[in-house]
């Protein structure tokens, strides 16, 4: 490589890295306000939520609440991580948050690793470029949720699919790719989606390898052989007595039964043990939560579909309908060079169909948030660089079919040009969110907490929504009154606050009037103080109410009054809504 070229490579590398240092600063503060992210739930709530088991086991002694919301068995490889980190740490959200961009700087490697086995260097900084510059995923890979482990564990086992062929050992790399799905389903369950683009990325280079490979010709003793005669010629597959017997001695099926073999005795390992120690339940329990009511109207799955494709212009609104563009010229180009080449390329069909696949959970699901597309948001930037390299020829690592100038080629430098562009307002745009971090929902957590302190109720133990994520900003102990695994001895809200005796509650902005009335069942509320928080208009101002039992231990029944009206006793002027 010519020196110029090297020091080009290495001011990008710098770049690309510097952007990446980014989302390391400033940890402990807030989701940036005012983005066009503002509603998703998860800057309140999903950082203490997933994250709880090993919060609790750090500060009380135990992971495990029983009648609260308890993820860890349905979702045990990050709180298992957390609770190692905060050997060394503590527990703090800062910690908690540096694990996510941790796997954000993984991400980048895999990322880059992935597409050289496809592709140019430049090809694969540039989809570098357009991860590491993005403010969308700025905002999301800093936050301590599922996503950027999800997606390491998918780029890792993608990047031993697209390379069975060259193994020497292909079936021991298809068993890790077995244990990597079973990490995967343990940390998302979404990850259910990801497998056909998984199950692509396996077969097709097998299949590849198999179309391709030259006979070679082996001798064996056999049939009419005679000592010291000629020994017959016998043709075999390229790779037989190497290991890789490809498609025509059926690698790709012992893989991929490899493959499932593994997961199916690792993830029924972790089953198995859900179950015995009792915490099925719970396992079933977030399933649940995360069952939303479907519309009455039967055409639902379509509103649902655009809402979720729509959804992907809150990852980028120039960069993803390029991507969209990429993908419908290559089929509508498959008898082109340059098309047949893209959508026969392992990396670029898993990218398809991990796209697709998430697309396909949020319709089912028909709740798409903005933090789900972050797992699109890779993938449809990989089209984007891998749609560029193949409309200017280059289909391999470091090979370069030389094209004439013509249409593809203009339109493969069209792609690059739009995609630098995005690289650049988004660059700016991340630059932003950096050099002004805020703290609202740190210091409003920090200013409940010390009220609750200066002022003692009985017990110091808070119920909220955000309880969770107040605990892993203050170490202050919480309920979530939203959510909780049913039993016979904690079936309800009502039964939860009479096993554990609350002292506060706090809201987001106004009561829930379900919520109320299970709190009214023991206690008035008093309004104490309020704190402002975020920007969202539902979601800015956390209010802090005092729990006071009722007189004499008494217990209200829903069925004597209404419950979920503000009562004589009560001291508030929050809405109940």
């Amino acid at each position: 490589m010519r020196s110029s070229k090297r020091w080009g490579y290495a001011v990008w590398l710098v770049l690309i890295g510097g952007f990446a240092v980014l989302h390391a600063l400033n940890l402990r503060a807030d989701f940036p306000n005012h983005s066009p992210w503002y509603m998703d739930w998860a800057k309140y709530t999903d950082e203490g939520w997933y994250g709880n088991a090993a919060i609790r086991a750090h500060l009380f002694g135990h992971w495990y609440l029983p009648g609260d919301f308890n993820p860890a068995p349905a979702a045990p490889v990050w709180p298992f991580l957390e609770w190692v980190l905060f050997f060394f740490t503590g527990v703090t959200i800062q910690a908690a948050r540096g694990l996510a961009v941790a796997f954000f700087f993984v991400n980048l490697v895999l990322s880059y690793m992935l597409l050289r086995t496809r592709g140019p260097r430049w090809m694969a900084l540039l989809a570098l470029s357009l991860l590491a510059t993005s403010p969308f995923l700025y905002c999301f890979s800093r936050l301590a949720t599922l996503e950027p482990m999800l997606i390491a564990f998918t780029l890792a086992s993608l990047n031993l699919a697209v390379r069975l062929p060259r193994l020497r050992r292909p079936l021991w790399a298809s068993a890790w790719i077995g244990l990597l799905f079973t990490l995967m389903m343990l940390t998302k369950a979404t990850a259910l989606f990801l497998l056909p683009a998984l199950g692509w990325a396996m077969v097709l280079p097998l299949w590849q390898r198999r179309k391709s490979a030259p006979e070679i010709p082996r001798t064996r003793a056999g049939a009419g052989y005679r000592p010291g005669g000629a020994r017959p010629t016998i043709f075999a597959p390229w790779g037989e007595g190497t290991g890789l017997r490809l498609w025509g001695g059926g690698l790709a099926l012992r893989c991929a039964v490899t493959a499932a073999g593994s997961f199916a005795v690792t993830f029924g390992l972790w089953m198995a043990l859900v179950t015995g120690f009792g915490f099925l339940p719970d396992y079933k329990y977030l399933f649940f939560v995360n069952t939303y009511v479907k519309p009455p109207e039967f055409y639902w799955p379509l509103v649902s579909f655009w809402w979720s494709f729509h959804g992907m212009l809150w990852v980028d609104r120039l960069l993803i309908p390029l991507a969209g563009l990429v993908v419908a010229g290559a089929v509508l180009g498959w008898r082109s060079a340059w098309g047949r080449n893209l959508l026969l390329d392992p990396v670029f069909g898993a990218s398809v169909w991990a796209t697709a696949g998430y697309i396909l959970f949020m319709t089912y699901q028909d709740h798409p948030q903005p933090r789900y597309f972050a797992v699109v948001a890779f993938f449809s930037f990989f089209v984007v660089a891998q749609g560029a390299g193949a409309l200017l020829g280059e289909t391999g690592p470091g090979l370069v079919r030389a094209m004439r100038p013509g249409p593809a080629r203009f339109a493969g430098w069209a792609v690059i040009g739009l995609a630098a562009l995005a690289v650049g307002i988004n660059g700016a745009w991340t630059l932003t969110y950096a050099a002004h971090p805020e703290y609202t929902f740190v210091g409003a957590a920090e200013r409940l907490t010390r009220y609750i302190d200066e002022h003692p109720n009985g017990r110091r133990m808070l119920v909220s929504i955000s309880g969770d994520q107040i605990t892993l900003v203050t170490h202050l102990p919480a309920l979530c009154d939203d959510f909780g695994t049913p039993s016979p001895a904690i079936p309800d809200l009502v039964a939860k606050l009479a096993r554990y005796q609350p002292g506060w509650y706090a809201a987001w902005n106004d009561l829930d009037p379900g919520t109320l009335e299970d709190l009214h069942s023991r206690f008035s509320l008093e309004q104490v103080a309020s704190f402002r928080a975020f920007d969202d208009s539902d979601r800015n101002l956390l209010v802090l109410f005092k729990l006071h039992p009722l007189a004499g231990g008494q217990v209200r029944n829903p069925g004597d009054q209404n419950l979920q009206v503000p009562l004589p006793d009560d001291k508030f002027d929050v809405p109940v809504q």
